[in-house]
């Protein structure tokens, strides 16, 4: 996605300008939704009830029970793994050159969700601190997998990426389920968890995956300049002196902390990291500089938002916040699909 040319005006200057003002505008909308996430569910608090949550805490009031002990842990959530699927979607569509590339589309999410589950079912690790490995390794293979699938016989375009990770994600995941019928019990408290939720986690769960998370983010952002060279050609970014190994092996490693741990935490959540990362792109231009830590923004706010709209949709029940992101997400892929610009970045 290329700046417009206008006469009399410089390339670009009107989207830096933008910056400034996009960031405060999404910096001002993620402190009202984290304080709308934890005032509102099934039990409506107010605004000075919150606050008194957290300056004045009573044990035994059960309000202040509800904010810190159930929607703390979900918001935190939600900006650790909102930022995190964010990311990797933006930094697999920056390295692949692919707009239709997403950590859920591209099956990282469902080989880390399926290894979670061969984690439970098979060797009976019931603690995030223990299958959050087991995530890790899955990502990183199926990423490789659909890669290479994807890459053979005519070179790794966007749609035969796009159908190969649709592929193993359907087969990973059709495994999955019918593990998880062998044990229906053993696997109860992963129901929700396999749509994708923030709900019914604790702060334990926030504390395992954040150093994974905050560790991505800062990959991502390292690789953020050499993104912008390797997207003019390989020969042209080895001219300018780009180490195009190390730079894929960061991306790698960052795509695997991201998707892995986020999806670990909450389930695999789709289309964050396909949405995110054009909106970022159709505000700021094509800088990765400015397209990554923007894309964290979005995100972030995208799963608070998704959050407290499942509570709300179908008040008094909840809604997951994986289903209100793929009712939206499913249509912007077909409309990117369906796009004669959708080719390469």
């Amino acid at each position: 996605m290329s700046d417009q040319l206008v006469p009399g005006r410089p390339v670009g200057r009107t989207r830096a300008r933008s910056v400034p003002l996009a960031l405060a505008i999404l910096g001002l909308l993620l402190v009202a939704l984290s304080i709308t996430s934890l005032m509102l569910g099934a039990r409506p608090i107010s605004v000075s009830t919150v606050r008194d949550a957290f300056l004045h805490y009573d044990p035994g009031m059960t309000d202040h029970i509800v904010v810190r002990q159930y929607r703390l842990p979900r918001t935190i959530l939600c900006l650790l793994c909102g930022a995190a699927f964010g990311t990797a979607g933006a930094l697999i569509q920056a390295s692949t050159r692919n707009p239709l590339a997403d950590p859920g589309i591209l099956g990282v999410n469902a080989g880390a969700a399926f290894a979670v589950i061969l984690a439970v079912g098979v060797f009976s690790f019931a603690s995030i601190t223990a299958y959050v490995w087991f995530a890790l390794a899955g990502a990183a293979m199926a990423g490789l997998l659909v890669y290479t699938i994807g890459a053979s016989a005519g070179g790794a375009t966007p749609v035969r990426l796009l159908l190969s990770g649709i592929a193993i994600s359907a087969v990973l995941g059709g495994i999955g389920s019918s593990v998880t019928l062998l044990d229906p019990q053993a696997f109860d408290s992963l129901r929700n968890w396999q749509v994708g939720t923030v709900a019914g986690r604790n702060l334990a769960v926030a504390a395992t995956v954040a150093p994974f998370i905050v560790a991505g983010l800062l990959l991502a952002l390292i690789a953020a300049p050499a993104l912008n060279a390797a997207a003019l050609g390989d020969d042209t970014a080895r001219a300018l002196g780009l180490n195009l190994s190390r730079l894929r092996i960061t991306v790698i490693l960052s795509v695997t902390l991201l998707a892995g741990s986020a999806t670990a935490a909450t389930g695999p959540i789709s289309f964050i990291g396909l949405m995110m990362p054009y909106a970022a792109r159709w505000i700021v231009g094509s800088d990765q500089r400015r397209i990554i830590p923007l894309t964290m923004l979005c995100s972030v706010n995208l799963l608070l938002a998704a959050d407290i709209a499942g509570r709300l949709l179908i008040y008094p029940d909840e809604l997951d916040a994986g289903i209100v992101v793929a009712f939206l997400g499913a249509p912007v892929l077909i409309m990117l699909a369906r796009s004669a610009r959708t080719k390469t970045l």
